[in-house]
């Protein structure tokens, strides 16, 4: 193989390595911040902060506004938000 395939292939291996590594990091649920609630059923696709029941990791939302799905909001916003609950739905 010469030096320049070699090189290539060791730059696309690290890349897809580090890629790697990124996913799983954020595939972890997200612990509550300090004065947030949940608020279900508005979260957008893959901007999710975990779900009840369906799965259990940040990012994994497969539809928009999903009412298993939640994102942390300031205690009281989510009665704010049109579609937004503080339970699953």
């Amino acid at each position: 193989m010469s030096p320049l395939k070699t090189g290539a292939a060791t730059v696309l291996g690290a890349f897809a390595l580090s890629t790697l590594a990124a996913t799983a990091a954020l595939a972890a649920p997200v612990p509550m911040p300090a004065g947030s609630e949940k608020c279900y059923g508005i979260a957008k696709a893959s901007r999710n902060d975990c779900a009840a029941g369906a799965h259990s990791c940040a990012g994994q939302a497969t539809k928009n506004n999903d009412k298993a799905s939640f994102v942390y909001l300031p205690k009281g916003a989510c009665a704010k938000i049109a579609g937004g609950s503080t339970t699953a739905g």
